[in-house]
């Protein structure tokens, strides 16, 4: 598959969750060989088409002391778009849980994709599954313990892999509302980094709702800010019956806060611009009831709904970020037990990423593929292999209008393409894979939501195999 996000200056980063492998205090706080899959798999629905539970699907429920599995994720992302995983740093005063995995990231050099860290300073509780006020671990902030955590970094920020913003590492905080003097901490940390001749450091904090007012950067020493997804004040209003969204009516149990993955989506697409920086962000989905009885789950979320959220996001981006900061936080790459992850499930299988897929190649300058395409079709001697490598070019070209579904016919770049007065001339031996061809594009995810590709491909396709292409049409509605 073709590598796309070196063709955008837009960087997706998705967020990673290391609780995949077993740690001793997991085994000392809720039993032996505990992690995150131990939640995932007892799940069950809630009601009446309440989606649980959610199983893995081609990763499988993997070990994250595996390097194999570390490899195979970071080659799914890349291959869909995403630029390079934030991994969740938990540090306590000098320890470090769930360390394993990104350790090893570090010392292998494998997988070879980028990175970033986001440094989950909560206290660590038993959130897990849903007993918050039972304290495990508390954070203990100090100068000395700030200095000490800027420190233990400095290897991964020197890292090649490591995420920079205008050449500056790139360092997230989920809560500063919990650090003491979190002005003082920035600063604390920008000087070691200057002496360790790093450099400077790119400091954002995490928006998510959770803090009451959201201060601007600056004023706590820091650069930018990360609109965390979802965000917690824009989650719409509580469900209370699934007779509110289109399904018969059921109470819903009073314990579940249910909401509307539509009405989230409208509500954080249309937060006024703040006068600082802040970074977009969007989840594909969201349901903790894995980890705790009184969950929160948003339902009517699908991979096109995400597409629809992602590409309006994407063009925001691009239309109010220069060049080297266009970053997009997704939400999230594996958050298992919040059914919140990008990696491919029994359900929608590589649904999600093939929509994240589809956005990034909307961004991509299409003319030089169009161009290409024009010379393909003029020459005398078709090649099957070339004309399905044009044709695929064409389609990925043109996907700005494949993520939202409705292609205005007078659209200007199928006026360019003049379709109409364009034929390729295909062998009758060439001709005999096109039931192969035709089944991957019907397949695709492109192809299941818009008419205008199939409008498309059928002016594109030979007219001896015209008919085919009907009755494989056909075929596919049944």
């Amino acid at each position: 598959m073709k590598r796309i996000d070196k063709n955008t200056d837009t960087r997706l980063i998705a967020l990673y969750l290391p609780q995949y492998h077993p740690i001793p205090e997991n085994d000392a706080w809720w039993g032996e060989g505990f992690t995150e899959w131990t939640n995932v798999r007892k799940a069950g629905p809630r009601f009446p088409g309440h989606y649980q539970p959610h199983v893995p699907g081609q990763l499988g429920y993997y070990d994250l002391r595996d390097p194999e599995a570390r490899i195979a994720q970071a080659e799914l992302a890349r291959e869909h778009g995403i630029h390079g995983f934030c991994y969740y740093h938990y540090w306590f005063n000098g320890k470090r849980l769930l360390e394993r995995p990104f350790n090893e990231v570090m010392n292998s050099g494998e997988p070879d994709f980028p990175f970033c860290l986001c440094w989950a300073n909560e206290n660590w509780t038993r959130r897990w599954d849903g007993r918050d006020q039972d304290l495990l671990m508390a954070q203990h902030y100090s100068d000395q313990d700030s200095l000490d955590f800027i420190n233990d970094l400095i290897p991964a920020f020197s890292d090649k892999r490591y995420i920079r913003v205008n050449g500056k590492p790139l360092l997230l905080v989920y809560r500063t509302s919990l650090l003491p003097d979190p002005k003082k901490t920035a600063s604390i940390w920008r000087e070691a980094m200057v002496r360790a001749g790093i450099g400077e450091l790119y400091l954002v904090r995490v928006e998510h709702g959770l803090d009451g007012s959201e201060p601007d950067p600056a004023d706590i020493g820091f650069d930018a800010a990360m609109e965390f997804a979802p965000n917690w004040k824009n989650c719409g209003n509580r469900i209370v019956d699934l007779g509110q969204i289109s399904q018969p009516q059921h109470p819903i149990d009073e314990n579940l806060l249910v909401f509307n993955y539509d009405e989230c989506m409208a509500n954080m697409l249309s937060r006024p611009k703040p006068a600082y920086k802040r970074f977009r962000g969007v989840f594909p989905a969201w349901d903790n009831s894995a980890r705790k009885q009184d969950s929160l789950i948003f339902v009517n979320s699908s991979p096109e709904k995400y597409a629809h959220w992602l590409n309006a996001t994407v063009h925001y981006t691009r239309n109010n970020f220069d060049i080297g900061e266009q970053l997009v936080f997704i939400n999230a790459w594996n958050e298992w037990g919040e059914g919140c992850h990008l990696e491919p499930d029994q359900r929608y299988g590589l649904g999600y990423l093939e929509a994240t897929r589809q956005v990034l190649l909307s961004v991509m300058d299409y003319r030089p593929l169009v161009a290409e395409g024009r010379r393909f079709i003029a020459a005398d001697d078709v090649e099957w292999a070339l004309w399905l490598e044009r044709v695929s070019a064409l389609l990925a070209a043109k996907e700005e209008f494949l993520v939202d579904k409705y292609l205005d016919p007078r659209h200007p770049l199928l006026k360019e393409l003049e379709l109409k007065d364009l034929q390729l001339v295909g062998k009758d031996k060439e001709l005999a894979d096109k039931d192969r061809v035709l089944r991957a594009l019907y397949a695709s995810l492109s192809w299941r939501i818009t008419a205008p590709l199939r409008w498309l491909y059928d002016k594109m396709l030979p007219k001896s195999s015209k008919k085919a292409s009907r009755e494989t049409n056909a075929h596919t509605r049944t």
